[in-house]
This record gives C-alpha cells, sequence and structure tokens, in this order.
C-alpha cells in the first residue's frame, strides 16, 4: 500500500519548475531552513483526474547549491558584503526508485517533495516488498538497509560481486559480515540454520578468529548491531585447516597463533592420481594456451590408471610399475624419468606430441616441486584428518592459504571447490546452501585466457544457484574478472575504488555522482545495488563483534554459555570491550 501523503515525513523543498521533470529523474528546490544530502529519500504526488493519485519516490543523488541574480563570478564578493541583491537557493536531483500505482508521469512542478521517513521510506526503496530482509548496514540517516534475501539464496537470483582498493575498500569485512548477517538475522528461515560457508583467507591469520569475540567490543558497536536486528558477537561454529608446515615429518598446521580447533589439509598421493588432480597444478590462465596442456590430460588419464595404492602403511603412498613414491618430489622425478626416456614417453604422453612439448610440460612440473612438496603426500598417517569436507564439518570451514605460494593458493582452490561442487551436484538437492567467499577473485577467474579452476568457478557463477552454491567473490578490479562471473552475480558492492578503475563500464551500474563519491569513501562505506532497486544504496555496516586479528582474539564461549546463547540464537555469542575503530581489511 502506498503511504499516506500526511505520513510520508516532513515537507523538504518543491519540483523544480525550471528544469525538465520526467518520471526517472526530477529536481527539487530545498525549503529555506531545510537541507537534503546525497542519498536521502524522499516521497511526492501528482494527483491525476479520473485517477487515484499518483506517489513518486527517490533518492537524492546530487545536490547544488547558487547564488539566485548573480552574473558574474566576482558578484559573490558584492553579495557577500550585502551590496548586490540575491539568494541562495540549493536543489537535489532525485532519481525515481518507486512509482505507485505504476503510471509513469512527472511529478507536477512545485508539488510539495517531503523527507521519506518510516513506512514511506520502507517503501520507497520497495522493503515493504521483501518477505525476507538481510540487513546489510544503515543508510546515511542511520535507519536499517535491506537485502533481498531472494537474490542471494538463489530463490531469484544468487552471488555477490564485491569490488574495491586493497586495504582500503573493507571488502573482505563486508563479505564476513553479510555472511554473519545472513546466518543471524532470521531471513534465511531453516536454510540459515543448516547452511554451510567455505572461507579461503588468503590474508595472515585475519579470518582464523571467526569464533572468537572481539575484545574491543563496546557500546556503540553493539548498538549498530541492535539496530540491525542482530546480536553482537562471532560465529559460534569455526573450523580452520591449514597446510602442514614446510619440512614438519609430522604434518602439523602451518598456523602461529591459534591452535585449538585447527587440522592440517593435504593430499594423498593415491588421491592426487585417483582424482586426476594433476591439471590443477598447471592452473595458470597461460598454461591453456599452451600445447603441453595436451600432455597433462594423458599423463594424468596414466597416473589413474597404473597409480597403485601401497596396500601397506596407510599413508596413501604409490607404486607405479613397482616403483615406490612416497612425497610428491618422488612422483615429479619419476614421471620426468619417464617421460625422457624414448620407450615410455609415447606411452605417457602420446606419441603425436614433440619432444619440445614434453620438455616444456617437464620444466613446469618440476619447478612445482617446492610449492606443492607439503600439499601432496605419502609419508603421512591418513589417519589424520586431511581432506576438507564442508559437509562433515562446522558451520563454517576456514582454510588458510595466506602461507602458500601463488602456485599453490591456485592448486588448493581449484580441488576444493571442485570437490564440494561435485558433491553437490551428486546430492541433487539446492538445500544446505552453500557460500563460498574468495578474495582475489581476479587472480582465480581473469577475463583473458582459460584455466580449470576458471571453469569450475564459471561453472559455480552460472550452475550454482540451482545447487545451492552461493559465490561471495571479492576482488581490486572487477574489470579484470570474467564477465560471466560478475554479470551472474545478483548483488553488486562497491568499496572505494581507484580512479582508473571506476571509469570502465563494469560500473556503469553506479551513477556518475557515486562513482565520483566511491573515490573517497571511507572503510565500511559500501554502494550496494540489488536487482529490484534501480539506484544503489550507499550503506555503512558496523565494525566486526569478532576477532579480525590475533589480537582482538577474546576466549571462545564455554559450552554452558554456548547453549545457552543458543537457546534464543542458535549462532549467536557475546562479547565485550573497548575496540579501535578501524577496518582490518
Amino acid at each position: 500500500m502506498t503511504p499516506d501523503r500526511t505520513t510520508a515525513g516532513s515537507p523538504v523543498g518543491r519540483v523544480l519548475g525550471t528544469a525538465d521533470a520526467t518520471p526517472l529523474t526530477f529536481w527539487t528546490a530545498v525549503n529555506p531552513g531545510s537541507w537534503l544530502q546525497l542519498d536521502d529519500v524522499v516521497v511526492t504526488h501528482r494527483d491525476l483526474p479520473d485517477r487515484e493519485p499518483i506517489t513518486i519516490a527517490g533518492v537524492v543523488t546530487a545536490i547544488r547549491a547558487r547564488h539566485e541574480g548573480a552574473q558574474f563570478d566576482s558578484d559573490v564578493f558584492a553579495i557577500a558584503d550585502g551590496m548586490l541583491p540575491a539568494q541562495v537557493q540549493e536543489a537535489a536531483e532525485i532519481t525515481t526508485t518507486r512509482v505507485d500505482p505504476e503510471v509513469y508521469v512527472p511529478p507536477a512542478p512545485g508539488a510539495v517533495v517531503h523527507r521519506a521517513s518510516g513506512e514511506a521510506r520502507a517503501a520507497a526503496l520497495h522493503f515493504d516488498r521483501m518477505p525476507r530482509r538481510i540487513p546489510i548496514g544503515t543508510g546515511r540517516d542511520g535507519a536499517p538497509v535491506y537485502l533481498n534475501a531472494d537474490f542471494l539464496d538463489g530463490t531469484r537470483g544468487a552471488h555477490v560481486s564485491i569490488s574495491g582498493v586493497s586495504g582500503v575498500a573493507t571488502k573482505t569485512s563486508f563479505a564476513t559480515f553479510l555472511l554473519y548477517s545472513a546466518f543471524h538475522s532470521g531471513a534465511l528461515g531453516g536454510d540459515g540454520v543448516n547452511a554451510r560457508a567455505l572461507v579461503f583467507n588468503v590474508k595472515g591469520e585475519d579470518l582464523n578468529f571467526l569464533d572468537h569475540p572481539n575484545t574491543g567490543l563496546d557500546e556503540p558497536t553493539s548498538a549498530a548491531y541492535a539496530n540491525l536486528g542482530l546480536p553482537a558477537g562471532a560465529f559460534a561454529d569455526v573450523h580452520v585447516y591449514a597446510p602442514p608446515r614446510l619440512g614438519d615429518p609430522a604434518g602439523t598446521p602451518d598456523v602461529a597463533s591459534r591452535t585449538a580447533g585447527v587440522d592440517a589439509f593435504y593430499w594423498t598421493l593415491a588421491e592426487f592420481c585417483q582424482q586426476r588432480l594433476l591439471s590443477y597444478v598447471f592452473a595458470d590462465a597461460d598454461d591453456e594456451r599452451q600445447q603441453y596442456t595436451m600432455v597433462v590430460h594423458a599423463v594424468a588419464a596414466m597416473l589413474a590408471k597404473y597409480a597403485e595404492p601401497l596396500e601397506s602403511g596407510g599413508s596413501g603412498a604409490i607404486v607405479i610399475d613397482g616403483v615406490r613414491l612416497t612425497t610428491y618430489p618422488d612422483l615429479v622425478d619419476h614421471l620426468v624419468e619417464l617421460l625422457s626416456d624414448e620407450e615410455t614417453r609415447g606411452r605417457w604422453a602420446g606419441s603425436a606430441l614433440g619432444l619440445g612439448t614434453v620438455n616444456a610440460f617437464s620444466r613446469r612440473l618440476i619447478a612445482s616441486k617446492r610449492d606443492l612438496a607439503r600439499l601432496i603426500r605419502g609419508d603421512l598417517a591418513t589417519r589424520a584428518p586431511h581432506t576438507v569436507n564442508t559437509a562433515e564439518s562446522a558451520k563454517v570451514t576456514v582454510v588458510d592459504l595466506h602461507n602458500l605460494p601463488d602456485r599453490a593458493q591456485r592448486f588448493v582452490v581449484g580441488v576444493i571447490l571442485r570437490t564440494e561442487f561435485e558433491r553437490k551436484e551428486r546430492s541433487g538437492s539446492a538445500r544446505p546452501l552453500l557460500f563460498v567467499v574468495l578474495d582475489e577473485l581476479n587472480k582465480y577467474a581473469p577475463r583473458d585466457g582459460d584455466s580449470p579452476i576458471k571453469q569450475v568457478l564459471l561453472d559455480v557463477a552460472e550452475r550454482g544457484r540451482s545447487l545451492g552454491v552461493v559465490l561471495v567473490g571479492a576482488q581490486q578490479t572487477a574489470s579484470e574478472v570474467e564477465r560471466r562471473i560478475v554479470a551472474n552475480s545478483a548483488v553488486r558492492v562497491v568499496g572505494r575504488l581507484d580512479p582508473a578503475e571506476a571509469s570502465r563500464p563494469e560500473y556503469g551500474f553506479l551513477p556518475p555522482a557515486q562513482r565520483q563519491r566511491a573515490l573517497l569513501a571511507k572503510p565500511g562505506t559500501m554502494f550496494v545495488s540489488q536487482p529490484e532497486i534501480p539506484v544503489p544504496l550507499c550503506v555503512e555496516f558496523p565494525f566486526p563483534s569478532w576477532a579480525t586479528r590475533p589480537g582482538e582474539a577474546g576466549a571462545t564461549p564455554s559450552a554452558t554459555m554456548r547453549s545457552i546463547t543458543q537457546a534464543a540464537d542458535p549462532f549467536a555469542v557475546v562479547g565485550a570491550g573497548s575496540p579501535e575503530k578501524e577496518f582490518p581489511f
């Protein structure tokens, strides 16, 4: 229902008669003594013969002030000295967000414009049409701003693309806040209770303490969460996986600050061969343009056929043609030897390929030994948990990659994503939902070239919605990410942008004023575009109430406290303290 004009809010101006008013944009003169700012929500009305009144609502997207009566630039001094009569007049450009009923006529010049609040604001921003609303922050007016859950969980759309300058745009902070809000707001109902999240951590150990309350949490921050209808606390169910320490024969997880709730992840040599993971060793986009990729696929098929798991020991070691292999360097050296021998080269690489192509494959394979030796093992007891499986893990699974070199990071991301996506395909059900949080998306799915990881991410973007896999991708430059991934993202979020990046067509959904403002956006300020609202909304989200670095990590809640808080909210955890007001990432 359209809010009554008497409840729309205080009058702030009238529709200008000196500028063209259209059904989609118009200007309003601001009353003396009143003011409007960017992102304010306003509403006006138009009476029509033989029709019910039309309500036109919109958002302020530009505002100006000028002297009326001045002719020359220097007149400003005479006016200031009282020697020349003039009047200061402010005017705001309004971009229409809703017309109700949908009769698209321009507002009448002189029509009173009200500042929208309460029901009028909710109607103007389509919040009244969102049966399931996820709070994503507050607007410039301090009131909550919501995301329609239908465009996050796959009901009508899925996936989130977050762009901005590294270290300033707070992309990872917003991604985790969105995840926290989706899990705790109740908007997803039972799906939120059963949903899982897979978070790849690439920056220090910042995301390894999501289940620890922030010791810097103060009353204003707690009040900010309460304003959004959220508990101020931490994620209650988190498990961290980290790679084994380099050169550690025991396979101890390579983490410095966290010890509890951490397991090492790796792949046995038997799994590497049986699952045909060799192609993810060559995961650079440039690799797919080279002929030696044919050798990759041929060798992967031969490994799946001839690599036999070692029956004794249970370590995941393999035997190939009677040769026992227990480490990844052993496997690489044996493959290079097979490919160097004329008698075995044709069987393993194919007879149609030249020696130069085979040697190119061998050089790159040898270069991978140092990066992947601790991830592909045949010398560790398989009784230790080492497989990342979100279905059998905690609600939030964090895979720590920050200690790995670039090639190893690509391998881990590609293999885990493929495994999780194939598991969802086999299940045949879109529930429970799986949220995948991945930073540096432009590295894994670049616009140019092809790679196994890029193909997996394209599958997630194009088919993940039907399988209940939701990608929350972050990148510094959306212009360098595969177009189809960005195009399939129902929700687009922009933080602080680089000036050159802001001019790219990928940000065409931002009005000119918002593009300019994105160059100045402070940490914690984001511009969020969602399908139902024609204008991206500027939101400020609160400082994380969970630890974002080891120094902020409070003790995890006891089993008693967790059971008490879960009785009211299954995932609520309480923290206390006083924070540094600086977003970490």
